[in-house]
């Protein structure tokens, strides 16, 4: 890993500024990639952007800026921000004349504390170095203000035609992620959530890392391919469980199509007969993992209440301190209240459904049903 310090001034960086919601963010004569094409958003309050000016008019040190090295389309060094983004913005905003800092605009500024401010020299390290070293090495730089995800991170390291084409569809706001599977997803496009999302669905399926997955298709010439598997995920959510249901999302969609999607057993209707079962029980404490356990099979999904210490004392007694099952006498501590009809074949959690075994009846009990 090679990092070495570049001496740049906040007037250089503002040279060639340009910011389009959609194309990007540019700056230091067209050569520093400062927001990549659908990266996510100025994220910014307004207070933040503020102390970034304030800081610079009193000369006091801002945080380190890494920028990454990478090559322009005539072959020319050029760069690309791994870490400063909202810095570098606001500054920039700033000179441009797009907001005031206490009630002064960049050009109601007298003409030397402008020149303070464009000569103020930037604090700014250039990295090179192979993508698992520039990750290790991204993961432990102290960000200031808004941490960057670790999908941020990936990809700045894996920057490349793919890239830029999973941002058009996972990263900005409105993207076509959001408007086919926002019931679906939790957490932000912006901040490349639904991103990071659809390439761990898409990986897991080839056994693969999100690291692997980025570095195979970096230089793909777009992500059709990462697209167009996240569609036939959500066609196949949709026609398996075509009502909506709050508990829905953020399920893992993707990991759940890796494994059933080719199943022909599934049929909409019986299985919506039973979620509307399942939701209304009172047993089942963890409703969004209906749909789990309806693919899986796996009862612990559910998390079905278990019986409190109450019920579990009541059945103690009245079984004289021993289990039910080897008749031997256990401390109450030793022993663990279990259903006597399994909740899976219609056993509710009630005092009357209650019975104590023996950790060891317990779990070979568990083993058979």
């Amino acid at each position: 890993m090679e990092i070495k310090e570049l001496k740049v001034t906040v007037g250089e960086v503002c040279k060639g500024y340009f910011n389009d919601a959609e194309e990007g963010v540019v700056g230091y004569s067209e050569r520093l990639n400062i927001r990549p094409k659908y990266q996510r958003e100025f994220v910014y309050k307004d207070a933040q952007r503020d102390e970034v000016i304030r800081t610079v008019m009193k000369g006091l040190p801002l945080n380190v800026i890494y920028w990454c090295r990478v090559k322009m389309e005539d072959g020319t060094d050029g760069y690309e921000v791994l870490d400063g983004q909202q810095r570098t913005i606001s500054l920039c905003e700033y000179v441009d004349g797009s907001f005031s800092v206490d009630d002064k605009y960049f050009y109601n500024l007298p003409s030397d504390q402008q020149n303070r401010i464009l000569d103020y020299p930037l604090f700014v390290y250039v990295c090179d170095g192979s993508d698992s070293e520039k990750l290790d090495w991204f993961r432990i730089i102290n960000i200031a203000g808004e941490q960057l995800t670790d999908q941020e991170l990936r990809n700045a390291v894996y920057a490349g035609s793919w890239t830029s084409s999973a941002k058009r569809y996972f990263s900005k706001t409105g993207c076509a992620a959001g408007m086919l599977a926002g019931d679906y997803l939790k957490g932000s496009s912006i901040r490349q959530e639904y991103l990071e999302t659809a390439i761990f669905w898409a990986a897991s399926a080839e056994g693969k890392s999100i690291e692997a997955y980025m570095a195979e298709h970096q230089n793909d010439a777009s992500a059709i391919q990462l697209w167009n598997y996240f569609r036939s995920v959500i066609d196949w959510v949709q026609a398996v469980f075509p009502k909506k249901r709050r508990e829905m999302k953020g399920l893992p969609w993707g990991l759940l199509y890796n494994v059933h999607g080719r199943r022909t057993d599934l049929n909409p209707d019986v299985l919506e007969a039973k979620i509307q079962r399942l939701m209304g029980d009172e047993d089942v404490t963890r409703k969004s993992g209906i749909y789990e356990y309806l693919l899986t099979g796996e009862e612990k999904k559910l998390s079905i209440r278990a019986f409190d210490r109450r019920d579990a004392l009541a059945a103690y007694e009245r079984q004289h301190h021993k289990c039910a099952v080897c008749n031997q006498d256990f401390e109450f501590e030793q022993m663990q209240a279990d259903h006597i009809i399994p909740w899976s074949r219609g056993g509710k959690t009630t005092p009357d459904n209650c019975q104590m075994l023996c950790r060891d009846c317990n779990l070979r009990k568990g083993a058979q049903e």
